[in-house]
This record gives structure tokens, sequence and C-alpha cells, in this order.
């Protein structure tokens, strides 16, 4: 039938005829609602960076929290306008096919060729090709040392930096140890060596002429004793162990302990040494969490960045972090004889965070301190039984705690974390029957974001590095003075009136420590990567290290005469170790304390 008739045909039977419909015209711009889009994420990003989202939410959001949210919004944006523009773009399909595909092949291909070695503190990736090892390692492993017959024993100094954070532990010197000269410009530091180590984030000990660390060459967690002087090795001793987390890098992260020319080493998988100093050799180690009867693998998945606590002399024996789970419950500490090496006792029934115990000086007596992954905990060191406790909630694979507790009153304990949690303080009192309690002085969740940094305390005030920015609290109740000086996620030593400031990206800086306002005064490009690593200051030395590196400088000191005079606001003395066994031996079968 011809198209005429069926047409007489249609208009007979009263048929309506519709006309085809014409073929959509799609546009090669983006549309107006994409705009809008692609405009309000951008202006969420820039919110993120410039801190707003901080005043609207609270404080949880840091570095990186504002990294996470801002890569989240960037691929929002990302995937937006691809899907547009293979969807219901009007370019043509090879176009389309040619992005679609592309994009897949470079995902590919990144997968496939790269690797991420490491994060910042505020979470940035550092990429490296699939093919290429880490670089601890690159380093050659240690050779089996010689035996050395005999040596003359270590002789201490009164500049020695025998443990984590000085030798009172609190991260201050008092000026009469290292009175620095800040002019840097007219008297630069100068440099006396340096040389390659291998992976980790332990500091520096040193006892007379000599520096101790722990470092990660491939599958070797070591401790090193380099000379003070020169840099030379001296002595290693290694173990097969090895901690890795993209996250929380490579290798140990505790200082060791030095006490009476012993080294006590505590490794990142839980290994303990005991070493002669004088001749390097082993005079015991122990497996820490194989002695605990704890399973490695569960360990490691719940305190997920590595052991990282530095041991405690007290007495007779050197206290470390215990762990768990375990069948019995966890062990908060666990103190282990110094000469022989037997389990003496445990105390404590909380997983371990991440903070060395410590001795502290409270209400007129000493207690043994442990700041666990949800509690605060203080013991008595004689008898280990419990006097206090107060919750400071974590998880130690997640919103961990790693900062060390400070004293900053006869009766007051400064504490503070990152994650959102900021500072507070905590007056000890003692009840009518004897009991001691823990109240609550002051709180700032905005101030002091320590993420896993230290404070130090001068003349009534408490500085350190609040999510990557330093700032100075008043003592008394927590109100910030000031806040200034991005410096990320590094570590902070206070030697007399300045701030020994090592920032993450490898400088150390002088900041006056002062409440009026931030007054940066030096500067010295020590180090050039990423560091977590805390600086030590011996006398006019100040010694500095990564995974990568390690550097010693001299520092210009002041004349005697212009020395300012210690004050009364100065960081309160701690108690000095009993020289004495704390308690009677115990089986190594006990139970941790109530």
């Amino acid at each position: 039938m011809s198209k005429s008739k069926r047409r007489s045909k249609q208009q007979r039977s009263g048929a309506v005829v519709q006309p085809a419909a014409p073929s959509e015209t799609r546009s090669v711009w983006p549309p107006r609602r994409l705009i809008v889009s692609l405009c309000s994420l951008a202006a969420a990003a820039a919110m993120v960076r410039a801190g707003l989202l901080e005043q609207v939410v609270g404080g949880v959001v840091d570095g990186a929290v504002r990294n996470i949210i801002t890569l989240i919004l960037g691929f929002s944006a990302l995937m937006s306008a691809v899907v547009w523009f293979v969807r219901e773009s009007g370019h043509s399909p090879t176009r389309k096919g040619v992005l679609a595909y592309g994009l897949l092949g470079v995902v590919a291909l990144g997968v496939a060729t790269l690797r991420i070695e490491r994060v910042s503190g505020d979470l940035v990736p550092e990429f490296r090709w699939a093919w290429q090892k880490s670089r601890d390692k690159l380093l050659a492993r240690p050779t089996a040392p010689s035996p050395v017959v005999a040596a003359a024993p270590w002789q201490p100094t009164p500049h020695d930096f025998p443990r984590f954070l000085g030798p009172a532990g609190d991260a201050s010197l008092p000026a009469a140890d290292s009175a620095l000269d800040p002019d840097w410009k007219q008297r630069p530091p100068q440099e006396l060596w340096r040389r390659p180590i291998g992976a980790g984030w332990s500091g520096f000990a040193t006892f007379g002429d000599h520096a101790v660390t722990l470092e990660q060459r491939g599958d070797d967690e070591i401790v090193t004793c380099l000379s003070l002087a020169t840099g030379d090795p001296e002595w290693q001793v290694a173990v097969t162990a090895r901690h890795q987390t993209v996250l929380g890098g490579i290798g140990p992260r505790s200082t060791p302990t030095i006490h009476d020319g012993v080294v006590y080493a505590a490794g990142a998988t839980g290994w303990l040494f005991s070493i002669d100093g004088a001749t390097g050799n082993v005079l015991w180690k122990k497996d820490v969490v194989a002695d605990l009867g704890i399973d490695a693998a569960t360990h490691a998945m719940a305190v997920a960045w590595g052991r990282s606590g530095s041991p405690l002399i007290l007495g007779d024996v050197v206290i470390v972090q215990g762990g768990g789970p375990r069948a019995d419950g966890p062990v908060a500490l666990v103190a282990y004889d110094r000469a022989t090496g037997e389990r003496r006792f445990a105390a404590g029934d909380d997983q371990i965070s991440y903070i060395s115990p410590a001795l502290l000086a409270l209400g007129g007596r000493e207690f043994l301190v442990a700041v666990t992954e949800s509690q605060a905990i203080g013991f008595d060191p004689i008898t280990r039984e419990e006097a206090w406790r107060f919750p400071w909630p974590g998880h130690s694979n997640s919103d961990a705690s790693c900062t060390q507790p400070l004293v900053i009153g006869p009766n007051r304990l400064f504490i503070s974390k990152g994650y959102g949690v900021g500072s507070a303080a905590f007056d000890l009192t003692p009840g009518a029957d004897g009991a001691w309690s823990m109240k609550e002085a002051w709180r700032n969740k905005a101030g002091m974001k320590t993420k896993f940094t230290n404070v130090a305390l001068h003349d009534g005030h408490l500085y350190g590095l609040s999510d990557g920015i330093l700032e100075c609290l008043r003592a008394s109740d927590g109100k910030r003075m000031w806040k200034g000086g991005r410096y990320d996620q590094g570590q902070l030593l206070r030697v007399g009136d300045l701030l020994v400031v090592q920032s993450e990206p490898g400088d150390v800086v002088l900041v006056e420590a002062t409440p009026e306002a931030h007054r940066e005064v030096a500067r010295l490009a020590a180090l050039s990567d990423q560091t977590w690593n805390c600086p030590a200051v011996v006398g006019d030395k100040l010694l500095v290290r990564n995974a990568v590196e390690a550097a010693c400088y001299r520092l210009p000191l002041r004349a005697a005469a212009d020395t300012p005079a210690p004050t009364d606001g100065a960081t309160p003395a701690p108690a000095t170790p009993p020289a004495s066994d704390p308690a009677p031996a115990a089986s190594g079968d006990e139970k941790p304390a109530a």
C-alpha cells in the first residue's frame, strides 16, 4: 500500500498522526547544575583548608581529617564531571571511551607501579616505585661484633641525656646545663658529623661520649651505639624483628634508657635488651609479648603503630609496657630484674598506649604512672597497689594516646592528646580513709591537641605543638596565651628560656619560651626528610635524626654573665628513683595488681 493511501485510510478512521520525535541534542558544555555542584564542592574544600569546619563540628578536625575531607571532596568533583561527560554530554562515543578507559588505565598503572611508602603526620602519602626497596633495606646489615674482653666502664657527665625527653623525662633542661645563644646568624651552629641511619622514630640517649638509638635495617631491629664526638659506630646489637605499617612507618620508635652504664632498649615488636654499654655485650634479652603469653599477631593489630614506651629504671628493676590481649586480661606494666632479666611483677589491667611509664611526684609522694589505652593509673611504687585512676579515653589502633603526663603543680597532673580531645589538668585529692582520687581542675578541648608530641613547662606556662602549630597555655587554668608557627607533627624540647622545636620537615627552630607572643628567633636546616624523632641537647651538642640520617651540631652558648637565672616557675624536679628494691621479689606467675 502506498504512503498516500495509508495516510487517507488513517484520516478516515479518525486516528491522530504523531510527528516523529526529533533526536535530543546534547551539549558538549557542562550544564548549570554541574557547574553549581563543582563550585559548591570547591567552596567546601576551601572552607575545610581554611579551618572553618573546625568551628562548626568541633576540635576533632585536625590536619589529617582536613586532608581526608579534601580528598573526598576532590574525588567527588572529579567523578561528577566524569559521569556527566560519559553519560550525558554530547561528545562522541570515541571521546567518551578514550576518557573512561584512559582513567581506568591510569588507575591500573598506578596500582601496578606505585606503592605508599609512608604518610606524614597529616596523612600526606609518600609514593615509591613498586620495585624499589625500602630505604632501610638498602643499608648494610650489621656484622657480628668482635667480642670485647675488657673495656673501661662508661662514666657519666653532668650533661648526659640518658633517657627519653632528657634527664628528668619532662622535655626540659635547665639553662645551667645548656645556655643556648639564639643568635645563629652571627654564630651559626657547626655541623660535627652526619651519617646514614636505618628507619625508625627512636631518639638518642647519651652517656659520656656515647650516643645510643634504635634503627631498622631490613629484617633486623638494631640497638646502635655511636661516638658522640665523631658519629662512628662503636657497637650494634641486632635481633630479627620488623615492624612496618603504612600509617606508622617502619622500625622501632622508643628511645633507649641508659643507667649506670647499662643500655636498656625496648623494640617495636616486644624485644627488651639489657646491654653493657662499654662492651656492647648483651647481658640479657626478653621477648615481653611472649613472656606475658600474648599472641603476637593479635597484639600487633591492637597496638597498631608499634610498641613505643621507653624503659623506666626503678631501683633494681626495669619497667616497661605490658600489653594484651591475653587470657588473664591485658597488663599495663611489667617489671624485670635489672641483673637477671627475670620477671618481678606486673601491674594494671588495661591495654597499653604509646606512653612510657613514669615515676612522678604528686601530693608529697611518688607514684608509678601508666597512661594506658583508656585510663591514667597511679600505683604505689613500693607495694604496686593502685592508688588512683581516671578515664582518658582512646584506642591504640586509632585515636591513640602518645603524650607523656606532666606534673605542673604540687598536686596537679597535666595530660593531653590529639584527635579532638585536647588537654586537661587533674588535682590529686586525699580521702578521709587514706584513699586518693583525681579531680578535674580544668579542661581545654581546643588547646594543646598533641597528636604524638610532648609538652614542656616553663614559668607557669605550657608549650607544645597543637595539631602541628606551636601553642602556649597558662598552666593554672588552661587559658590559651598564643598560638602560632606551623611546624607540623614535630617534636619539642625546652632548654632554659628557649624552645628547641624539631619540625616535621626537618628544620630545627628556636622559639622564645614566653607567654607574651610567638617569637621565632633562629632556624637551622638540620635534616631534609620527614622527622618524628625527638632531638637531644647534650651540653653544646644537638643530636637529631629521622628515618634516613642522623647528625650532630655544635651550638653556640651564651657567656656565663648572659645566662638567665632560674625562676620559681621552672619545671618541678622529678622524684629520684629509690636506690633499693621497691618491693619484694615476685614470681613470674604473679597476677597484675588490682
